[in-house]
């Protein structure tokens, strides 16, 4: 069973920065697409960024984030990361974890319980 913790969330100034992490257990998390997504009210949920299994340096990212976060993976220790600088009060949201992977023919996909974040003077 896979569970994913979140951290990092909090209130900060527009401007400033976070850093979200996400550690996973079990043994599937270097194989897996990890993803970052965010719920705010009244709008639909949107991935923020993701990046691939083996090749960190494959990485996707929604446009109204871009040159602003930055996601990255640690295999060894099973984390992944969202670093968000220059935030602005509509990056405010519940950002939650995804893992996605393959395994025996079925897809499986994971979420972390989510962590609020609001950006806010």
């Amino acid at each position: 069973q896979v569970q994913l913790v979140e951290s990092g969330g909090g209130l900060v100034q527009p401007g400033g920065s976070l850093r979200l992490s996400c550690v996973a257990s079990g043994i599937f998390f270097s194989i897996a697409t990890m993803g970052w997504y965010r719920h705010a009210p009244g709008k639909q949920r949107e991935l923020v960024a993701s990046i691939i299994s083996g090749d960190s340096t494959s990485t996707n990212y929604a446009d109204s984030v871009k040159g602003r976060f930055t996601i990255s993976r640690d295999n060894a220790k099973a984390t992944v990361y969202l670093q968000m600088n220059s935030l602005k009060p509509d990056d405010t949201a519940v950002y939650y974890c995804n893992m996605h992977y393959w395994s025996r023919g079925s897809q499986n996909d994971y979420w972390g319980q989510g962590i609020q974040v609001t950006v806010s003077s």
